[in-house]
């Protein structure tokens, strides 16, 4: 798996720029790494009992912290700090960007939520 060569906090905009050593690069948005944190709290202990997370489109990140040589553990605002983003994982986030977003989108439309961008 590619490794992070830039990781870069944009907290004026809410995002986290990542290239990568082959070459690719993403922008993620910090709602997004939030509500796709790999922790306990967001994924639960097993598959059908994630949390679906509402209310994180202001959440800013406040802190990149490096966690060994293997990923970075996010500081949100809101307080939510207990998830470690592997390399693989924050990889992963980038190249499903797009589908993991529509899924969200969807998931919170069935639970009855609406998004409010500010």
């Amino acid at each position: 798996m590619p490794r992070p060569t830039e990781i870069r906090l944009q907290q004026s905009s809410r995002q986290l720029v990542l290239g990568f050593d082959d070459d690719t690069s993403c922008t993620l948005s910090c709602e997004y790494l939030r509500v796709y944190s790999p922790s306990a709290e967001v994924r639960g202990h097993g598959v059908g009992q994630e949390v679906l997370q509402v209310g994180k489109e202001q959440v800013n990140i406040t802190a990149v912290e490096p966690v060994g040589n293997y990923g970075v553990k996010l500081v949100f605002d809101d307080g939510h700090d207990s998830g470690i983003y592997g390399w693989d994982y924050l990889y992963e986030l980038g190249q499903k960007q797009e589908a993991n977003w529509a899924d969200y989108l969807g998931r919170l439309a069935e639970a009855g939520h609406q998004r409010v961008s500010g």
